[in-house]
């Protein structure tokens, strides 16, 4: 490394230095969509179960006056970061970073919020923070390729640490030195597994919130003068080593740094069309597609392959036994074989079928039980997400259908504001919305942005 400046180095100068102004405006108008989209999130993630249960909990451990997204209560800084990270990320309806498999918003988009309006920052301060830890977030995810998810750790929670605490140190205004210091000790708070997975859990749904929490802990001890160590990522105990492991070797740290601030990574995030797992999305279009297509009758299906990458095999396949039969609305939005049958019965996969008469309805369940899977010898992973859906019919006909996501495959503005106003509809009024949406969209004209977080309060 002698000579040449690491990683924490050169992300602390481009986060010091970098002029708001400066930043292109499709750039800025990029990260207000990915704003608006993810509390249109958290406000559907309110009237779950989760969401409540969570609330209680962290009210039961402190309280201040931070707003909670669509709910009444106010807490601590920290909590309601974490609050609002369950909420955006709770149902899993979040936009994903594909290049890196990480969620970029659950965990920005808190921290950007709470903190700026902690020190009543203004709206072009939020806007350009979020901005800068978007981009971070994104390259730290791109350069690990796709290892984080394999070696079984949460890629949304590992790099949104960092992410977002070089959003809080960036509103703090903690000096270069700092935020080198920040990124050190963020490493020592990056943590969350992929096991809730394997079971019919919810911790996943903390990650991101957790994320937060810790960057802003991490920030908070940076600008008194707690050191932490200077090389958070190549470091012989770094992110890459210790995170990665056997996929160290794989990982490209190259395209953590090169065209910084010359091309902007986080842009490329594809939003959720689909409440569910990203690696299930190119499957269910495809279903969809087929069923439009062929008007099949699923009564007439003999069997169902679905070719999948080997990363989405612990995602979405297995244990087979309990995404055969989801046990809840949680592993419902992980089960290839239950989202596949809803696209093929409903041509659909929305809110309903997170509804327990969904995915518990004895014809879902039994043409889930017609789905298998195999690895795809063509998987375009992790530069595309593609499914595969192969269909024998009971009379031999055999029909079939490719589908690749791709993060350079963008929904448009009028799109991901339908998503907004669709995933309000149940808990704010039209005009409510429509304020949200507009101060959102607007947000860089705020003299306050504690402006926007109160009206996001339940």
């Amino acid at each position: 490394m002698t000579g040449k400046k690491n990683l924490s180095d050169i992300f602390a100068g481009f986060v010091a230095t970098q002029d708001g102004k400066a930043i292109p405006q499709e750039v800025r108008n990029s990260a207000k969509l990915l704003m608006l989209d993810a509390i249109g999130n958290a406000y559907a993630a309110t009237r779950f179960e989760f969401a409540h249960k969570g609330l209680t909990a962290l009210q039961g451990l402190s309280s201040g006056d931070a707003r909670v997204i669509g709910m009444p209560a106010r807490l601590a800084l920290r909590d309601a970061i974490l609050m609002n990270g369950m909420l955006v990320h709770g149902l899993d309806f979040d936009d994903t970073y594909l290049p890196g498999s990480a969620h970029l918003t659950a965990s920005c988009v808190p921290t950007a919020l709470g903190v700026a309006s902690q020190v009543h920052a203004s709206g072009k301060e939020l806007l350009a923070a979020l901005i800068l830890g978007l981009e971070v977030a994104a390259r730290i995810a791109a350069a690990g390729k796709g290892g984080f998810n394999k070696k079984g750790f949460h890629a949304t929670n590992l790099v949104g640490t960092f992410g977002s605490a070089l959003i809080a140190g960036r509103l703090l205004h903690l000096s270069h030195a700092q935020l080198v210091m920040a990124q050190g000790l963020a490493l020592s708070t990056a943590s969350g597994t992929l096991q809730p997975l394997q079971d019919d859990t919810w911790a996943k749904r903390m990650h991101p919130g957790w994320a937060g929490v810790s960057a802003v802990t991490a920030a908070s001890l940076a600008r008194q003068g707690f050191t932490g160590p200077a090389e958070a990522y190549e470091g012989k105990f770094g992110l890459y080593n210790c995170f990665l492991g056997e996929h160290a070797a794989a990982a490209d740290l190259n395209l953590a740094s090169t065209g910084l601030n010359e091309r902007w990574e986080f842009t490329r995030s594809s939003f959720k069309l689909y409440p569910a797992c990203h690696q299930l999305h190119a499957f269910m279009n495809a279903a969809i597609q087929l069923r439009h297509a062929h008007k099949i009758n699923v009564d007439h299906i003999e069997s169902i392959r679905a070719l999948v990458a080997d990363v989405t095999v612990p995602l979405i396949c297995e244990p087979a036994e309990a995404k055969l039969k989801p046990a809840g609305s949680y592993p419902a939005q992980f089960s290839i074989y239950y989202g596949i049958a809803c696209s093929l019965v409903r041509g659909q996969f929305g809110f309903d079928e997170l509804e327990e008469s969904s995915y518990t309805d004895p014809a879902l369940l039994a043409l889930a039980q017609k789905v298998s899977y195999e690895l795809d010898p063509n998987s375009g992973f992790p530069k595309t997400r593609s499914g595969e859906v192969i269909i024998r019919m009971k009379n031999g006909e055999q029909i079939s259908r490719r589908e690749d996501i791709g993060p350079d495959d963008p929904a448009t503005e009028a799109q991901v504001v339908a998503k907004f106003m669709s995933n309000t509809k149940a808990v704010l009024s039209p005009a409510r919305a429509e304020a949200v949406r507009a101060m959102v969209m607007d947000v860089e004209n705020l003299p306050d942005a504690r402006a926007l977080t109160e009206l996001l309060g339940g």
